[in-house]
C-alpha cells in the first residue's frame, strides 16, 4: 500500500535526506520518496504503519501528517509519472561517456591502455567529487543510507568527497599509484557491499554517487560503475607487481 503524507520543516536537500533515511529504516517500509518542493513524502509499506510511529521516527524538527485526499490509483500513477530508470540515469551515462572519451583521446597516440585506465580513474574521482562537493551538507545524509562505514562513522561521509579528490589527483599525477589503487579497492569495496545489500533488499533510495545535485535511483548501474573501477584497480595492481 502507498500513502502520501505532508512533511513540514524541510528546508534543504539535507533535510530531505534525513527524512528519507529515518522513514526508510522503519519496519514494513518498502520505499520512501520525498518531494522537497511539495513538502510531501510518498511511503510504500507492506502493512499499515500508524502516523504516530512515523512521527516518532523523525527528528523533532519535522512534522508528518497523512493527506486527507487518497488516490486509489497511487501505484499506477507512480509508474506513469515517474521517469524510467534508464532516463533517470542518463546524466550518469553521459558523464561516463565524457570521461571515457577524454581518457581515450589522451592516450590514443599510440594507445596505452594502462595510462587510459589511470586517467579514467583519475577523471572519475575528480568529476564525481565535484558533484558531491556541490552539496557537502546533504551528501553525508544520503551516503550513509547505503554505505556501511558511513552508517557507523558519520564523519566518513563528510571526508569521502575529499578522499575522491586526493585519489583523482594521485592517478592523474601518477603519484603513489599502488597506494591509490589499494585505497580504491578498500573504499569502493565497502560502498559496493552496501549497494549490493540495498539492491538485494529491493529498497528504492537515492544514489549519492553524484551527490544530491542530480537525483539518481540506486540501481544495478551504480553497482556496475563501482565494479568497473574495482576491476581496473585489480588489473593495474597485477600489472604493477607482475612486471
Amino acid at each position: 500500500m502507498t500513502h502520501t503524507y505532508t512533511v513540514t520543516g524541510m528546508t534543504c536537500n539535507s533535510c530531505k535526506a534525513k527524512v528519507e533515511s529515518a522513514l526508510q529504516n522503519l519496519d514494513y517500509v518498502d520505499d520512501v520518496q520525498v518531494n522537497l518542493d511539495a513538502q510531501e513524502a510518498r511511503i510504500t509499506m507492506s502493512q499499515h504503519i500508524a502516523t504516530k510511529t512515523l512521527q516518532d521516527a523523525l527528528p523533532e524538527k519535522y512534522q508528518i501528517s497523512q493527506k486527507k485526499e487518497q488516490n486509489v490509483f497511487a501505484s499506477t500513477s507512480k509508474q506513469v509519472e515517474e521517469k524510467s530508470d534508464l532516463k533517470q540515469l542518463f546524466p550518469l551515462f553521459l558523464i561516463f561517456g565524457y570521461i571515457i572519451t577524454t581518457a581515450f583521446l589522451l592516450n590514443n597516440s599510440p594507445m596505452d591502455w594502462s595510462s587510459f585506465m589511470l586517467d579514467f580513474m583519475g577523471l572519475f574521482y575528480i568529476v564525481f567529487s565535484f558533484f558531491k562537493l556541490l552539496d557537502l551538507k546533504g551528501f553525508p545524509e544520503s551516503f550513509k543510507m547505503y554505505d556501511p562505514l558511513a552508517k557507523v562513522v558519520p564523519a566518513y561521509g563528510w571526508i569521502y568527497p575529499f578522499i575522491e579528490v586526493v585519489l583523482g589527483l594521485m592517478f592523474l599525477m601518477r603519484f603513489q599509484i599502488p597506494l591509490a589503487l589499494v585505497i580504491t579497492l578498500i573504499v569502493l569495496g565497502i560502498t559496493t557491499v552496501g549497494v549490493t545489500k540495498t539492491l538485494l533488499d529491493k529498497k528504492s533510495i537515492q544514489c549519492a554517487c553524484l551527490g544530491t545535485a542530480l537525483k539518481l535511483p540506486m540501481t544495478k548501474a551504480t553497482f556496475i560503475e563501482n565494479s568497473i573501477m574495482i576491476v581496473m584497480a585489480i588489473i593495474m595492481l597485477i600489472k604493477i607487481y607482475s612486471s
